[in-house]
C-alpha cells in the first residue's frame, strides 16, 4: 500500500467530494434552488463530510484524525437524512434519493472501515515525533 501524503489522494475524501458536488448540483438545478435555508444547510453537512476529512488529516495525529473522522460519518448520516427532507419536498425523485442515499451508506462503511484500521496502527502521528 503506498503512502498517503495529501488528503486528496484519500479515496473517502474524493468520494466526500463528489457527493457534495451532486448535492451541489441538485440545489442549484431544482426548486432547492429557492428555499434558501434547507439549500444552505444540505449544502453545509455536504461539505462537512470532505472538510473533516481533510482537517483530521491535516492534524498530523491519528487521535485527531479519527476524532474527525468520526465526525464526517456524523455529516454523512445527517446529509442522508436531508435528502429524505429534499425528497419529500419534491426537489428529487424516488430513483435519485435511492442512489445518493446508497452512496453516502456506502460512503459510511468506508469511513468506518478507515476508522478501524487506523485504530489497529500503532502510529501516532508527526506532531508527536521529537524534534
Amino acid at each position: 500500500m503506498a503512502t498517503i501524503t495529501k488528503f486528496e489522494e484519500l479515496e473517502i475524501w474524493l468520494e466526500a467530494r463528489r457527493l457534495s458536488k451532486e448535492i451541489i448540483s441538485i440545489s442549484n438545478n431544482s426548486d432547492l434552488n429557492k428555499d434558501f435555508r434547507f439549500k444552505a444547510q444540505i449544502k453545509d453537512s455536504s461539505g462537512s463530510v470532505m472538510d473533516n476529512i481533510a482537517e483530521g488529516f491535516e492534524r498530523n495525529g491519528n487521535a485527531e484524525f479519527r476524532q474527525f473522522l468520526s465526525i464526517a460519518k456524523g455529516s454523512a448520516g445527517e446529509s442522508r437524512s436531508q435528502l429524505y427532507r429534499v425528497y419529500d419536498n419534491g426537489y428529487i425523485n424516488e430513483e435519485q434519493l435511492k442512489y445518493l442515499v446508497a452512496e453516502y451508506e456506502k460512503l459510511s462503511v468506508k469511513i468506518h472501515n478507515f476508522i478501524t484500521y487506523l485504530n489497529k496502527k500503532d502510529y501516532k502521528g508527526t506532531k508527536f515525533i521529537d524534534s
